[in-house]
């Protein structure tokens, strides 16, 4: 498996290598693709991925542009895997996100969830609210800044399908509405300025009392890191399954890879 990994990232680019080493295989690497690889010197996108098809059988990639997953694929005779690309999509982590709610409540239909925090960047959210669609009678709550609002696309989609989803700022009034509190950080990376990141910096922040609030057995999930929107005072919660969630990642990744190098 080579990882080619364009931004920085600890837990996606480590379980999928786990995950790869756990089945057998083996891994080649390239963090920070950006500044150490070819790319420093401008090779393309797509040259790098003809070059990388002759080393391994399977790539792994995260990149900063929107859509470079999509152009990868274009170009490789072996399999792409979407690590994150830009604000567009992260397919893998709505997979394991999934497969937390499932093992966490036992089901996916029926189920009331709160996306909170950055979604107008947050590739996280977009790529679970297309996979919750595909599932009977979900709630989706938007929970946001105006300025951080979700894109149309995603709204637009859930009209489509007749997915009900309701959009609020105010954090505290949706807590005993829903059975999954799903906080995201607000990504200092995505913003133009310091001055337009530090606006929104502390919009939300979970701590102890807040989840007190929510429905027994609910639970709350994060895609981590986080950087200060959830106290480490929440941690020893049974409602609070992040961690939990980062190992499930190694779980759904191994399989992934399984099934795609068993085709």
């Amino acid at each position: 498996m080579a990882s080619l990994f364009y931004e920085p990232s600890t837990r996606t680019r480590f379980s999928f290598e786990s995950a790869m080493l756990r089945l057998g295989g083996n891994v080649i690497t390239s963090e920070n693709a950006k500044e150490f690889s070819s790319a420093a010197k401008g090779e393309t996108l797509e040259d790098s991925i003809r070059v990388i098809n002759n080393y391994a059988d399977i790539i792994v990639l995260r990149h900063y542009e929107q859509g470079a997953s999509k152009r990868a694929s274009l170009v490789s005779d072996i399999p792409v895997i979407n690590a994150g690309d830009g604000i567009g999509q992260h397919p893998t982590q709505a997979l394991l996100d999934l497969y937390t709610i499932k093992r966490e409540l036992g089901r996916i239909d029926k189920i009331s969830i709160a996306l909170i925090g950055d979604l107008k960047h947050g590739r996280t959210v977009r790529s679970l609210v297309y996979l919750l669609g595909k599932f009977k009678s979900v709630k989706i709550h938007f929970v946001s800044p105006a300025g951080l609002r979700i894109g149309e696309d995603i709204r637009s989609y859930l009209r489509r399908y007749k997915i009900f989803y309701s959009e609020t700022r105010d954090l505290e009034s949706i807590l005993t509405k829903v059975d999954v509190v799903y906080q995201t950080r607000i990504q200092k990376e995505r913003f133009k300025t310091a001055k337009e990141y530090l606006k929104f910096k502390d919009c939300y922040h979970i701590d102890i009392d807040l989840i007190e609030k929510m429905r027994p057995g609910s639970i709350i999930m994060h895609p981590l890191p986080r950087v200060g929107e959830i106290s480490p005072s929440v941690d020893i919660s049974p409602k609070a399954v992040y961690f939990k969630q980062a190992k499930y990642g190694v779980l759904v990744r191994m399989a992934l890879l399984k099934y795609m190098l068993d085709r």
